[in-house]
């Protein structure tokens, strides 16, 4: 399990319902946020990659995700500062890898 609920229990303090609703949030939105990311990489739009990333990075440290918080980071660090598109698209394989993984595993975790 690379994903970790500590940060969000603590906001939730108890609160199941919250828990549930920022997942489902997390399995609606970053999934299209993550295609996005792809379509602004092949596009090579700095502005775009920059933006997602930025969009992405709070949803998997909500999660505890920190390599995959690290890895949106960089990318978006990198977006902002125009840097070669292949240093960026060398990233993504394992942000793409961790983002998949753990969408299984929390609808699995979570029967949703």
């Amino acid at each position: 399990m690379i994903y970790n609920l500590d940060k969000l229990n603590e906001m939730a303090d108890g609160d199941k319902d919250f828990i549930e609703s920022v997942i489902s949030v997390f399995l609606e939105e970053v999934p299209v946020d993550l295609e996005a990311l792809e379509i602004a990489l092949k596009e090579k739009n700095h502005e775009s990659v920059y933006q997602l990333a930025h969009k992405i990075k709070p949803n998997v440290d909500l999660l505890g995700m920190e390599q995959t918080r690290a890895a949106a980071l960089q990318m978006e660090t990198l977006g902002k500062q125009a840097a070669n598109m292949e240093d960026i698209e060398k990233i993504l394989p394992a942000l793409k890898a961790d983002i998949h993984q753990v969408i299984g595993e929390l609808k699995t975790d979570f029967n949703l």
